[in-house]
């Protein structure tokens, strides 16, 4: 297999220019929330474009998978941890060296980079031989890396970066202050009594001794004089100093390019296998999705992932919903009192595919999703002014756009459209969209008020938001597939305005 790298099964499943800004529907979905959630800490290596472009392939698909699950593995996940750890320190460094100003200085901390790039690589490489990879992408890698380590680039880089480091380590000089002149000078320091003495005064030890020595914090840059001290004891090792110059000239680009891009594409998977502990630990499922291109869809043990993330840090529970779609069915449409989890159901409907999409584990137990082309999300908003068009007209302008773009592929989801209207108008303008959708023979999330829809033809499946049987002003948030009822409509219509017992009340009572 060509090895491209860890992240794309091919180069030219690379995110296009584009991927740079979030699909139109993230805000709808709250997978802004979402994506900000799992890449907060790791703003150094750019995910987000990452995030911002699905994958169209299958197969591409489960090369991601199978590095998400095989990245399970604590071990191997310690070993990517301490790589990662390991490269962010050569970072460092080389930042330090564009901001330093005395070459020798620069020379010295980019020499401190190539020793810390040469262990990160050998110690991934060595924690990789041990590890029995199975995916695709990591034994790729592997592959690679293994190549990298035994070429002779490498080897060479990593012997002139000892032999340099030993030549350093034989500078000796003293420095001598005396009335504000400082003289610098060659030494031999002669020989080390340091061990002879502690092993003479030992016989009278009595206890451990307070230590008595004065720590400076350690500085990174050059002052005048220490630039001054450091030339002048250049020239009394011209052949070492001389070699540390060059050696920082002629490696600049020491970094390799894969090794490069596999630092940042790894965080990819990290960073959501690591943002996805603290939801399990709350007892919520995970699964790697199986991916069809047929319309027969399912989920078990479901929830939206940017709720839960909000919900287990307040250790509030989280409820999980199923669903499913066989023969003809096409269309959810889901009725039942406001506040009841209805809209939470879309997201959650939108979140899975997306997510699924991206390669990644989504919520739930089980769950079998279709490869869509597009998602569309047309959830209710404020009027706009801009626009010189009431809110009916904006919607319909937004749904008319979205139909018009729509493949039989698609997914849409409409969130509670037309309730600046009428009821028979609503009901009216929601049967000719469902019509249109039909026929493409798109998948929907339909979330309405409205449950004459429900019933609307053989590829409509009606879900209903539930209440306690025993208080019907409790909510469930499950999700159930059932007919409508008509109880819950009247009572989020009398909610809505106004005009339950309760609210009617509160206004004639003193």
């Amino acid at each position: 297999m060509t090895f491209h790298s860890i992240l794309f099964l091919r180069s030219e499943d690379r995110p296009p220019p584009e991927a740079r800004e979030a699909p139109p529907f993230f805000t709808d979905l709250n997978l802004d929330q979402l994506i900000d959630a799992i890449t907060a800490g790791k703003q150094a290596y750019d995910l987000a474009p990452f995030f911002y472009a699905p994958l169209r392939d299958i197969d591409a698909i489960h090369y991601r998978q199978e590095v998400m699950q095989e990245l399970e593995d604590e071990t191997l996940m310690a070993a990517i941890h301490a790589f990662a750890e390991a490269m962010s320190q050569v970072r460092r460094h080389l930042t330090l060296v564009e901001n330093l100003d005395h070459r020798y200085n620069q020379a010295g901390w980019f020499l401190e980079a190539v020793i810390a790039y040469g262990q990160a690589v050998c110690g991934l490489a060595a924690d990789m031989a041990r590890a029995d990879l199975r995916s695709r992408g990591l034994r790729g890698f592997r592959q690679y890396l293994n190549d990298y380590v035994a070429s002779e680039t490498f080897t060479a880089l990593m012997a002139e970066t000892e032999a340099l480091k030993s030549e350093l380590a034989t500078v000796r000089y003293c420095v001598r202050i005396k009335e504000g002149s400082v003289w610098v000078s060659k030494c031999d320091p002669g020989p080390d009594y340091s061990v002879d003495a502690l092993q003479t005064f030992e016989r009278f030890k009595q206890g451990a001794a307070k230590d008595y020595t004065v720590r400076y914090r350690p500085h990174t840059g050059m002052n005048h004089i220490e630039a001054q001290i450091t030339a002048c004891v250049a020239r009394f090792y011209p052949d070492i100093f001389a070699h540390l110059d060059q050696f920082y000239t002629d490696n600049r680009d020491f970094l390799d390019v894969v090794i490069g891009d596999f630092d940042r594409e790894i965080q990819f998977y990290v960073a959501y296998l690591v943002f996805l502990k603290s939801i399990k630990r709350a007892g919520l499922p995970f699964c790697l999705p199986e991916i069809t291109t047929e319309k027969a869809i399912s989920s078990t043990a479901s929830f939206d992932l940017a709720l839960a993330n909000k919900l287990t840090t307040r250790n509030q529970p989280v409820i999980t919903n199923d669903f499913y779609m066989q023969g003809p069915e096409r269309i959810f449409v889901v009725t039942g009192p406001n506040q009841g989890g209805k809209t939470t159901f879309a997201r959650t409907f939108g979140q899975l595919h997306y997510l699924a999409r991206l390669g990644c584990p989504v919520p739930g137990r089980t769950a079998r999703l279709f490869l869509y082309d597009h998602l569309f999300t047309q959830f209710e908003k404020e009027e706009d002014i801009r626009t010189l068009r009431g809110k009916l007209a904006d919607d319909l302008v937004r749904i008319h756009d979205i139909l018009e773009q729509a493949t039989p592929d698609s997914i849409v989801i409409m969130n509670e459209v037309f309730s600046s209207t009428t009821l028979q108008d609503a009901v009216f303008l929601s049967e000719e969209i469902m019509t249109k959708i039909e026929r493409l023979d798109m998948l929907c999330v339909f979330v309405t008020f409205m449950e004459e829809l429900a019933s609307f033809s053989e590829k409509t499946v009606s879900m209903v938001s539930t209440v306690d049987p025993k208080n019907p002003a409790h909510r469930t948030y499950k999700i159930l597939r059932k007919p409508a009822d008509g109880l819950a409509y009247a009572l989020s219509i009398a909610e809505k305005h106004g005009l339950t017992y309760k609210q009617i009340k509160e206004r004639i009572v003193p």
